[in-house]
């Protein structure tokens, strides 16, 4: 399976899980000029930006630490662009990761709610 197609399965699981957990979800690939964020919701108030990430294997390494210095800039600069863009500056937000191992065939998921700090 190519890497577009596996991170197109491993957002769909993760929406499907995310609903499961009480998300409600908003955007999914939110775009523009400053990057993208897999999967905008709201939780408790709170509006979430979510990264997604899957391995069929940890041959690569854990999910986790795909999530590099740089993505997280990258994230926290698409997140800052989303609320002002909607206006939603009062509104509470963090990020959010949901990584999926697959064991057996079968999606493990790990939900890591505040993964991270804003990032410059």
């Amino acid at each position: 399976m190519d890497k577009i197609l596996a991170g197109k399965k491993g957002e769909d699981l993760a929406i499907k899980f995310l609903k499961k957990a009480g998300y409600i979800i908003l955007a999914r690939n939110y775009r523009d000029s400053m990057g993208e964020v897999d999967i905008i919701a709201e939780e408790d108030g709170a509006l979430v930006f979510i990264e997604v990430k899957s391995r069929g294997s940890l041959r690569y390494g854990d999910p986790k630490e795909a999530i590099t210095a740089h993505k997280k800039r990258q994230l926290s600069r698409t997140a800052l662009a989303f609320i002002n863009k909607n206006g939603l500056f009062s509104q509470r937000a963090r990020f959010d990761v949901v990584t999926i191992q697959f064991v057996g065939g079968q999606p493990q998921f790990e939900l890591i709610k505040n993964a991270f700090d804003v990032s410059y």
